[in-house]
């Protein structure tokens, strides 16, 4: 089974402040703009409706409400899938194509190359876990992690601080170029104060 992750540059804090935000005029933008995407989802999770998990309208509205949320821990995907929307609506899309799609220890891969290179202010295994704001309900998928810009830029300041040692290692053809993506994201987020990078695995 495949995995893939959706990478998004975005202002953290006016994001984080999304949820519970009561904005009724940003439910309406976003059901607008992601009709379809609403459609496929209930349709592909029709099973889990069926048996009590909100629709993906219900979970936005949920999401953008601060709650009532279900109490079964199996309906929570459906919350961070709202958030990834928000992100979506509100954030820059980044290349993703070193991480869509990708097969087993990839990210453990990445990181182990970001190693390599004297970075360790950010990871991409933090997209596998489920770091979501707002008190929105824990779900394993889909993960969620986030990079401040305090950390991009450090991460930008260690490649640097690499390169200037002279002591840049060679990389495996398909990681180089996957870290050559995590160096685009941070150089976007670097060059942006108070903005960041918000990562979900699916």
């Amino acid at each position: 089974m495949s995995s893939s992750l959706s990478v998004y540059l975005l202002d953290l804090n006016a994001t984080h402040a999304l949820v519970g935000s009561r904005d009724d005029a940003l439910l309406e933008i976003v059901r607008e703009r992601f009709a379809d995407d609403l459609a496929r989802a209930d349709d592909w999770f029709d099973t889990e409706i069926e048996r009590g998990a909100p629709t993906a309208c219900e979970a936005l509205r949920a999401v953008v409400y601060g709650g009532p949320f279900s109490t079964d821990q199996e309906h929570a995907f459906q919350y961070a899938y709202a958030y990834k929307r928000l992100c979506g609506l509100t954030g820059s899309f980044l290349d993703n194509s070193a991480f869509c799609p990708y097969r087993g220890d990839w990210l453990a891969m990445v990181d182990a190359g970001l190693r390599a290179l004297g970075i360790d202010a950010v990871s991409v295994e933090d997209f596998d876990f489920a770091d979501l704001p707002g008190g929105l309900p824990y779900t394993y998928t889909p993960g969620c992690g986030e990079w401040t810009y305090e950390q991009c830029v450090k991460a930008l300041e260690q490649f640097e601080e690499t390169k200037r040692r002279g002591h840049v290692p060679l990389l495996e053809r398909a990681v180089a170029e996957a870290v050559e993506d995590v160096l685009g994201w941070l150089r976007q987020a670097g060059g942006r104060p108070g903005f960041g990078v918000v990562g979900f695995r699916s």
